[in-house]
């Protein structure tokens, strides 16, 4: 059965939910996408967690190598590395507990992403998780 993601409402729903971001491949460089994304959430309210080894802090906050390194469990992990990384992540969300993992615009995993699914992850794939927080949640915060 092909990976399908949650309705709509239950995408608005998780987006209310959720607090703290870690997000996976995020870059220090403000012209790159995740980075982008990251301030946007940002300023609507989100705590970002910047997962990418050899960083120090992004946007403020400290960066992790790894979401092993992280000090506590975020409410979501948000990927932006390519596709041949995500089941990598997916063993890790599994191995820690996180219940929530968001595949950015172009990172498809599908064999990743049910994996996850199966251990009761609830997975978004191929979706800006910025553009659905403008579109569907408004002023959040």
């Amino acid at each position: 059965m092909p990976f399908s993601n949650p309705g709509t409402e239950e995408i608005r729903q998780l987006l209310r939910e959720v607090h703290t971001i870690a997000i996976v491949g995020l870059s220090p460089n403000e012209s790159r996408p995740s980075f982008g994304v990251a301030r946007g959430l940002q300023s609507k309210g989100y705590r970002i967690i910047p997962v990418r080894p050899l960083v120090d802090e992004v946007l403020g906050e400290k960066a992790y190598p790894d979401l092993e390194s992280l000090p506590d469990l975020p409410d979501i992990v948000e990927v932006f590395r390519a596709p041949v990384h995500v089941p990598a992540i997916v063993d890790s969300c599994i191995r820690l507990g996180i219940k929530r993992l968001w595949l950015q615009d172009g990172v498809v995993h599908e064999e990743a992403a049910q994996k996850a699914q199966a251990a009761g992850i609830t997975v978004v794939m191929n979706r800006c998780m910025w553009r659905d927080c403008a579109q569907l949640c408004g002023t959040r915060a």
